[in-house]
Parts: C-alpha cells; sequence; structure tokens
C-alpha cells in the first residue's frame, strides 16, 4: 500500500504515527505507554495484555490444535505455555506433523511464522515433546478421537475451509470451546448454526462455550492504535477506504497450487518434484563443510522427506473426492493438498483474504458507532474471475469490489475539520462545527470501499488507507502504519487542541510524545495470533458474563456473510449478469434463516451432525 512512497515520506508518516499515538495517550490515558515500557512489556511479552484488558490464567488451557498445515501452525507460534498448553495435535499429513513439532524450515521467515512446538513449549527434541502431545492422524481414529479425548478442553481448528463447521459442531457438542481460524465456516447457514449452538451450549464445567474466530487485526496494537486516533477525530469525516492484497503468484509458482506429493503426469511422465528437491537437498549436504548450513539441510530433507511420505495418504478415505471441471479431471489428492483452489472445499480470495481486510473495514467504521456495533456494507459491486492462470481451478485469480457503507453519525463535539460559511454547514452554533448526519440521516452520507485481490503482480502488498477530510491513514501488511494531516506527505506534525478537538499540525513536532509511544512497540510486531489465542483462554478461564472474545460469532458471521455475499455478486458478473448485490440485514441475524448464499439451515445442521472422517 505504500508503493507511491518514498523513504523520507515513510519516515514522516512513522513519526507523525508515534507522535499522534503518544499524545493521545498523555492526553486519555496518562502514563500507560510510560507503564508499559516500564514494565517491559513491550510486543510478543505482554503488550496485547495491557492493551486488551485481559489478565494471566493460573492454570493454561489444555487444546489440541486440529489442522496443522501453514495456518495451523502459525497458530501453534501464537500459542503461549503461560495461557495454553497443547496437548495433542491432528493431521492426517506426515508433512503437517513434522512441521508441528520442528517448525517450517524452508525459509528463515517461515521458521518464525511456524517455529514448531519444539520451540513454543521448550521440548529438548520431538521425542520429548510427543511424550507430552498425542498425535491423531487416520490409523488412531484421527478427528473424532481426538474431540473424544478426556485431556482436551479446547481445540483451536486450523482445516481446509470446509471442514471448519463440521468440527466446531462436534466439537461443541462435547462441551469444548473453541477457535477456528477464518473464515468462520464455508457458507452462511453454517455460520448461523455454529453460533446458535455458541449461544445455547455448555462447557463440561457449566459455563458458556466461548466460540471465537481468527480474524487477528482485532488484536493487533496497531489496529486498536488506528482505530483510537480515528475516534479521537485526527483523521475528520471518513468517507473512502482504499485496501488491497496482490500477490505475485503466476502459472508455475503459486502459493496455492504446491506440488502433489508422489507428482504428477507431465506430457505422459511423472514428474515428481518434491522428490527432486530431495535429491538436490541431499547433493548439497554432501558439498558442504559450513556447520550452519548443514543443520539447515538436514532439517530441510526431513521435512521434504515428511512431504513425500503424504503420497501414502488416501484422500479418499477422509472425505476428499475426485472431479470434473469440463475436459478437466482433478483427483481428490489434488483437493486435499490444493483445497482453496476448489468451489467444494474452499472459497476463493474474498474468503482467504478479502474477509480479512473487510473485517479490517467494519473495525474502523464500527469505531465511530456509539453502540459499537459490527457496521454491515449497504451494496457490493464485484467483478472478477480467473484472468492468468490455467484450467487448474474453479477460483478466480482476480477480484475487484466496490463497495458502500453506511457512513456514521458524528456528534455535535466531533471536528470534521471543515466549515461551508455560505451554506453554513455544518452547524456553526455547535461545539465542533456538528453534528454532520450519517446514512440513517442523510442516505446520501456513505463511505465507498475499493477492494483488489489480484494474483501475478505484487505491487503495492497488502493492506490498507483510511481517507478522511482531516488526515490519511496507511496500515501496511499488518505491522507498518503512516499518518498524514490531509495528504501532505512530506510535512511532518503532532497534535494540537483546537476549540473544536484536536488535530494534527505541521507547527506542532510532537517529538516529546514519539519516543515514548515507538518504545513501547519496540519488540517485534505482533500480527495478533498470540493475543487473540491468550484472549480466548482468558476468557475461557474467567467465565464473567462480559468475558468475550474479540471475533465472536456475531462478529465472525458478519465477516462472512460480506465475503460470501461478494462471491454470489462475483457469480453474478461471471454469468454476465449485474455485479451487484444489496446487502440485507437478516443475512446478520443469527437467528433469521435467510441467508446471501442460498445456503440451508436445515441442510447444514444435518450435514454437521456426521461424524468427521
Amino acid at each position: 500500500m505504500v508503493d507511491k512512497l518514498n523513504a523520507d515520506q515513510k519516515e514522516v508518516g512513522s513519526h507523525n504515527y508515534y507522535s499522534a499515538v503518544g499524545s493521545y495517550y498523555d492526553v486519555n490515558r496518562r502514563d500507560f505507554l510510560r507503564g508499559i515500557v516500564a514494565a517491559g512489556a513491550v510486543s510478543g511479552a505482554g503488550l496485547g495484555a495491557a492493551y486488551f484488558g485481559y489478565g494471566k490464567v493460573a492454570d493454561p488451557v489444555r487444546v489440541a490444535v486440529i489442522g496443522t498445515g501453514d495456518e495451523g501452525n502459525v497458530l501453534i507460534g501464537g500459542c503461549n505455555p503461560e495461557y495454553v498448553d497443547v496437548k495433542a495435535i491432528c493431521d492426517i499429513r506426515p508433512y503437517s506433523q513434522f512441521r508441528a513439532f520442528h517448525g517450517d524450515w524452508s525459509s528463515s521467515s517461515a521458521l518464525k511464522r511456524r517455529p514448531g512446538l519444539i520451540s513454543v513449549a521448550g521440548y529438548k527434541d520431538e521425542a520429548e515433546a510427543r511424550k507430552n502431545v498425542k498425535v491423531y492422524d487416520g490409523s488412531n481414529g484421527g478427528i473424532m478421537a481426538c474431540l473424544d479425548d478426556p485431556d482436551i478442553e479446547a481445540v483451536i481448528i486450523a482445516l481446509p475451509l470446509w471442514l471448519h463447521a463440521p468440527v466446531a459442531a462436534q466439537a461443541m457438542e462435547r462441551g469444548l470451546h473453541v477457535l477456528t481460524e477464518k473464515l468462520m465456516a464455508h457458507n452462511v447457514a453454517q455460520c448461523k448454526v455454529m453460533s446458535r449452538m455458541a449461544g445455547s451450549m455448555e462447557d463440561k464445567n457449566g459455563n458458556p462455550i466461548h466460540l471465537a474466530t481468527g480474524h487477528q487485526r482485532h488484536y493487533n496494537v496497531k489496529y486498536q492504535d488506528a482505530i483510537n486516533l480515528i475516534r479521537w477525530g485526527l483523521l475528520g469525516q471518513l468517507h473512502h477506504i482504499r485496501a488491497q492484497w496482490h500477490r505475485s503468484n503466476v502459472p508455475g509458482a503459486d502459493s496455492w497450487s504446491m506440488p502433489i506429493p508422489g507428482g504428477e503426469m507431465v506430457n505422459g511422465k511423472n514428474f515428481d518434484r518434491i522428490a527432486k528437491d530431495i535429491e538436490y537437498r541431499k547433493k548439497k549436504l554432501k558439498e558442504t563443510t559450513d556447520p550452519d548450513e548443514m543443520i539447515r539441510l538436514k532439517m530441510e530433507i526431513d521435512q521434504w522427506t515428511a512431504w513425500d511420505a503424504d503420497k501414502n495418504v488416501d484422500p479418499k478415505e477422509f472425505g476428499y473426492e475426485g472431479f470434473s471441471v469440463g475436459d478437466k479431471t482433478f483427483s481428490a489428492m489434488e483437493e486435499l493438498h490444493r483445497w482453496r483452489l476448489f468451489n467444494r472445499t474452499g472459497a476463493g480470495l474474498m474468503a482467504e483474504l478479502g474477509s480479512h481486510q473487510l473485517d479490517a473495514v467494519s473495525i474502523f467504521l464500527s469505531s465511530l458507532r456509539d453502540d459499537k456495533k459490527k457496521v454491515h456494507p449497504l451494496s457490493v459491486h464485484a467483478v472478477g474471475g480467473r484472468h492468468i492462470m490455467p484450467l487448474d481451478r474453479e477460483v478466480g485469480d482476480h477480484v475487484y469490489c466496490m463497495f458502500e457503507f453506511p457512513g456514521p453519525e458524528y456528534s455535535s463535539t466531533f471536528d470534521v475539520g471543515y466549515y461551508d460559511r455560505v451554506e453554513r454547514y455544518p452547524n456553526p452554533e455547535s461545539p465542533g462545527n456538528g453534528p454532520v448526519a450519517g446514512y440513517e440521516t442523510d442516505p446520501n452520507k456513505k463511505v465507498v470501499v475499493t477492494y483488489s485481490s489480484i494474483n501475478g503482480n505484487g505491487f503495492g502488498g497488502w493492506g490498507e488507507v483510511v481517507m478522511g477530510t482531516k488526515g490519511t491513514l496507511i496500515l501496511d501488511k499488518e505491522t507498518d502504519v503512516y499518518l498524514y494531516r490531509n495528504s501532505d506527505t512530506s510535512s511532518k506534525a503532532g497534535v494540537v487542541k483546537k476549540d473544536a478537538g484536536f488535530a494534527l499540525d505541521t507547527s506542532a513536532s510532537g517529538d516529546y510524545a514519539a519516543p515514548v509511544a515507538q518504545a513501547a512497540s519496540s519488540g517485534p510486531v505482533s500480527r495478533g495470533y498470540r493475543e487473540e489465542i491468550e484472549h480466548w483462554a482468558y476468557c475461557i478461564r474467567n467465565p464473567d458474563g462480559e468475558n468475550k472474545p474479540r471475533c465472536y460469532p456475531e462478529v465472525a458471521m458478519g465477516d462472512a456473510v460480506i465475503a460470501l455475499g461478494t462471491n454470489v455478486a462475483l457469480k453474478r458478473s461471471a454469468k454476465g449478469e449485474s455485479g451487484y448485490l444489496q446487502f440485507k440485514e437478516e443475512w446478520f441475524d443469527i437467528d433469521n434463516d435467510a441467508t446471501p448464499d442460498d445456503s440451508d439451515i436445515a441442510a447444514e445442521t444435518e450435514f454437521m451432525k456426521k461424524p468427521v472422517a
């Protein structure tokens, strides 16, 4: 999102952000940041608890991680042993099991994101880890046996999307708390069934079930600070948000189309990419004399060997199927290993990527509501399709959307940053030149959100740009934030108190506050995985009615309605029809059976009652 900013402009934006954050806490929560610095509670070591208001737990929650693929292993990396004790993992793939213990050695960055249980829990080696962590797979009852394990209190679900709802339902039926990876479920009816179950069931101790969904921006400190600055009025009246997730995936180099264990046929011959990679690494190991490289190559060989062993798993025994799209035939092995590409097992770019960023949009806009309820879009115009990829998938590789959200009502004390003397707008007799009407009063007042998710070119990466009448806020890749007065990217600014409220001003340096705010987040930037798991565990151990995860069922279901409703608009567009969809409030109502995707409550309830292979 910062593709048009040079290094100097980024430095200015970063300075302005930290200056504003420091000023916000000096005015609203004096000594909060200084207390964090003094206590050493920087990112990754207690900052989340301080920001989001939860404490430690005396007895870590005993959990099973069901599904230890890419996202499951990221979540394992977020399992703080002071909050959760991973007692079991469950996955049918040797490759996923290896990474669950040892981490992902495919690159240094992958190992940081997926460090593995040996590192996270401090085990000496895999043998010691296996004495404490039960492994469930196809040989010992798999998912159902894991759910029946009497030592398990809660489950973290990171399975392919089509399995989220049935496994969550089976878990809740057994009185287990659930944290499921996003998207909440494969269709809206499943989301509603899950939500109703969570609202009516109890755990083994008679306490409410906590069902959380992994939209981790709810627990990202940078996003929380952005919300504070928006509420404080530094951006003024919000009217436009740009969001994108652009990736460089191209045919032959696509992170969603990984090699098939055992190989696949190319020009009548079997091409086994994984086996060739193992041979290459073994050759490099024989040639090297560097001790560190030897360790790395040995771990890579072990990881790729485990990946190769996935060829011995029969996906048909676990519900995966072969099928055809036109003249193209896909195997059950492809559906297992490339599940994101197919409609029966995944839901495309909006589910995997777009749901995160439309959730962020809702967070920003909901922050300006007095009732803090999640803001729902009014409509979407969407187009997209399979623009660069071959017929190796059903889902599209490009999505372009334009959403209309209702503009919030601004109070009489909120400074929107403008005044028209001729039209006497806003009301000049109000303390803050307000109030400015919102959508409910004036249907013209909307916030338009543009979103694109493309493959083929990663220019701009991913993030959000929030535009208001007084300032611009950029959140880049969930870790960096830049703040500017209006659209001025070259001037440093601090916060000043004006008659109508607070505003960025180039005459105020803000230097006194910026260092403290920067020091408070001086550790490694957390994207929120650790904090969402910690808070979920805290809520389980503190079953007060006021304690609930930030992404509770109503919030998570709203994100699913937006993503899956947009998929309906995309399908219409693909047929040559209008790619327009008007969102209905009953779709967001847990107790109403209406859905945008024609999913059926009764049918999905029956599906979710069936045991999972």
